[in-house]
């Protein structure tokens, strides 16, 4: 076997530690580069807002009948013969455009319910025979109570919907094991005079993953 001439091996392992040292000393510049370049373009991270407590609040705009029975609130707003006299049902007056004259006693009624502004009959709803209840499509006599029945008698593909969950708002539990759910009425949204519910303020969207470059910092990031 033929021997390796010692200067030989001396020098190729001087050359090879002169490789292995010049990278190393290229890798530490590259790490000092790289770090002095990302505090260079380092900029403060904006704090991202809350949301406000309005679209994580869960309270019903509108309480009805039932929640004021519940929490005990006084309910002579309900009682229509304190006002009305039993043996003789409310005379209901037009304008010369056929639309409702309110009574001063009931000025805070906005009477629009139906985009055609035809379902301005009180009778529609409430029983001229019994002004302390409702009547339904089919002469069925109901409380204030049961309003959904009610809305139903016209707004039939809602109620059905409403019974399924998928009209309103329902929460609690679907497992029925696990607990009651509870269901909002219809007269928690809407208005049984004007029954559009009034445009709301959209919640904001939720926050980007990434940050926005400095220039895009103060656009809408949708």
């Amino acid at each position: 076997m033929a021997k390796i001439d010692p200067s030989v091996q001396k020098k190729s392992d001087n050359t090879a530690n002169y490789w292995l040292g010049g990278l190393t000393v290229f890798f530490f510049s590259l790490a000092i580069f790289f770090f002095v370049n990302s505090k260079q373009f380092t900029t403060a991270r904006a704090e991202i807002p809350l949301v406000d407590k309005k679209f994580v609040d869960t309270t019903p705009w509108r309480q009805t009948y039932t929640d004021l029975v519940k929490a005990r609130e006084d309910l002579s707003d309900y009682d229509c013969y304190a006002c009305h006299d039993k043996a003789k049902p409310p005379l209901i007056r037009y304008d010369t455009d056929q639309k409702i004259i309110i009574p001063k006693e009931h000025a805070n009624i906005e009477m629009s319910h139906g985009a055609h502004e035809r379902n301005n009959i009180c009778y529609n709803c409430h029983n001229e025979q019994n002004l302390n209840t409702l009547q339904v499509r089919d002469g069925n006599v109901v409380k204030f109570d049961n309003t959904p029945q009610l809305c139903g008698s016209c707004h039939g593909p809602s109620l059905r919907d409403w019974e399924a969950g998928a009209h309103g708002r329902t929460s609690g539990y679907w497992d029925r094991k696990l607990g009651e759910i509870n269901r909002l009425s219809c007269a928690n949204c809407h208005n049984p005079h004007a029954p559009h519910i009034p445009t709301r303020e959209a919640a904001p969207g939720p926050h980007s993953l990434h940050e926005a470059p400095p220039h895009e910092s103060s656009k809408s990031i949708h």
